[in-house]
């Protein structure tokens, strides 16, 4: 059933802990907002990253939004079902605003290091 991002925490079928536990390289992760749903995630090493859930789909789809020096990066976590016994898992980041040109050819890679070990993640939970 899709939900909206206001309905993080409230809905059975959204579990935060799912959510945040698919990322290999994550540390500490809180699924709290006071201005609405966010993940702060730390990372090891780094200081805490704070982002905001733009979209959900139960059991389905979640998005991701974080804002720096005038960029957007906006991160898409979906399963799609392909049959009965497969699945794919989509993880796809978007870097826009102001210098993303420039700016996501330096930081993309840094941030998409660890991709690999959390696609292995999540596609053991979307098994689950």
């Amino acid at each position: 059933m899709p939900v909206g991002p206001e309905d993080v925490g409230q809905n059975p079928g959204v579990r935060c802990v799912g959510l945040g536990s698919g990322d290999a390289g994550a540390v500490a992760i809180s699924c709290r907002g006071q201005t609405g749903p966010q993940i702060t995630m730390t990372p090891p090493g780094d200081d805490p990253v704070l982002l905001r859930i733009a979209d959900v789909v139960g059991g389905e789809l979640f998005v991701d939004e974080a804002r720096f020096n005038g960029l957007l990066l906006r991160t898409i976590h979906r399963i799609d079902r392909i049959d009965q016994n497969r699945i794919r898992v989509v993880y796809r980041m978007e870097i826009t605003g102001t210098g993303a040109d420039e700016a996501g050819p330096q930081i993309g890679p840094g941030i998409i290091a660890d991709w690999p070990e959390t696609m292995a993640s999540l596609a053991e939970l979307a098994l689950r």
